[in-house]
């Protein structure tokens, strides 16, 4: 679940970054689109802290912690809106995948609770890698 919450901090990073500088004739569409997709990553990450801590464990919250654990690397150059979308593509997709290979422990363990959030959570970033994708089609 670090990993998880690493990834989902480090996308909600990068879409907040892409609201404030994405730049073009999408503008309006794109800076309110991410708006709603770093809102919904700002309650998700809470959620998956406050499950590692119900677990009994220290929820990882810093930089540096979570740089070490998420599998998103971050984009430092200027980026067209195209490039953004296709690098949000790419976050959200990571952060499905996280999810997805955690299940194996959490079925072993019979968490409930937890298959359940992880279930959430792949069907919110499944659904939104598909719809950024679509902004990509010609």
């Amino acid at each position: 679940l670090s990993h998880l919450l690493a990834d989902s901090y480090t996308l909600y990073l990068k879409t907040h970054n892409y609201h404030w500088n994405v730049v073009g004739p999408q503008f309006q569409t794109l800076h309110t689109m991410f708006e709603v997709q770093y809102t919904e990553l700002a309650l998700a990450v809470d959620v998956i802290a406050e499950r590692i801590r119900s677990l009994g464990h220290r929820a990882p919250g810093t930089y540096q912690e979570f740089i070490t654990l998420s599998s998103i690397k971050d984009s430092i150059k200027n980026l067209s809106a195209k490039e953004m979308i296709s690098e949000l593509v790419e976050g959200q997709e990571a952060v499905s995948h996280t999810a997805r290979k955690i299940f194996p422990a959490v079925k072993k363990a019979g968490d409930e609770a937890t298959a359940d959030l992880l279930t959430q959570r792949m069907q919110k970033h499944e659904k939104t890698a598909w719809m950024l994708r679509s902004l990509l089609e010609e």
